[in-house]
């Protein structure tokens, strides 16, 4: 069975969005080389990426291109090559097709489909979006935070999940990286489970 890993850039204050839109490419980000290439091989060990329409609609306006963007660092033309090759699941209502290695999951049995591919894979499955993470936590599937935290308060924004659901977590590693940003991995703890 795998790990359903919620993978997020956060403030300090849990926001990942300064105003609606942003996608989290706000200027309050700060992902220079080191970061990068530890989401490179975060992101390589994955055995499935799930992304909410939102985040893969704007993954996969820029990656598929940047890994032969000769123009960009190494580190990014890697990144766009992982993001590119590697299984995912879209995870949308609207959306019909997809290309790049993605299978979509809609309609209203999205988190049972979500359910089955956890029950199915063997490794970690990277989630990245707060809406279907909220509804993955709902149903008791999600199994881990894996939140880098920058150095800013934003105050406003879209939070980390959707609703104020409480959470008991239990600390796996901690890392700080030269831009200032530090990530936490933790264990989410559900209730008649270890």
């Amino acid at each position: 069975m795998g790990n359903l890993v919620y993978w997020m850039n956060v403030s300090v204050d849990l926001r990942i969005e300064r105003t609606p839109g942003d996608n989290g490419s706000g200027e309050w980000l700060r992902i220079g080389e080191s970061l990068h290439r530890e989401f490179n091989a975060r992101a390589r060990e994955l055995a499935v990426m799930v992304q909410g329409r939102v985040i893969y609609e704007t993954m996969e306006e820029f990656w598929p291109r940047a890994r032969t963007d000769d123009s960009l660092p190494e580190f990014l033309r890697e990144y766009g090559e992982i993001w590119t090759d590697a299984p995912k699941v879209l995870v949308s209502r609207t959306r019909t097709s997809a290309e790049h290695n993605t299978r979509i999951f809609g309609r209203d049995d999205a988190i049972d489909q979500l359910a089955q591919l956890r029950a199915e894979t063997d490794g970690r499955i990277g989630v990245g979006g707060a809406n279907i993470a909220t509804q993955l936590l709902r149903a008791g599937l999600l199994d881990e935070l894996m939140l880098f935290t920058h150095p800013a308060i934003l105050g406003t924004g879209r939070p980390l999940f959707d609703d104020d659901l409480p959470i008991d977590l239990d600390l796996l590693e901690h890392e700080t990286f030269d831009e200032g940003v530090m990530l936490h991995r933790y264990a989410i703890r559900h209730e008649g489970r270890a």
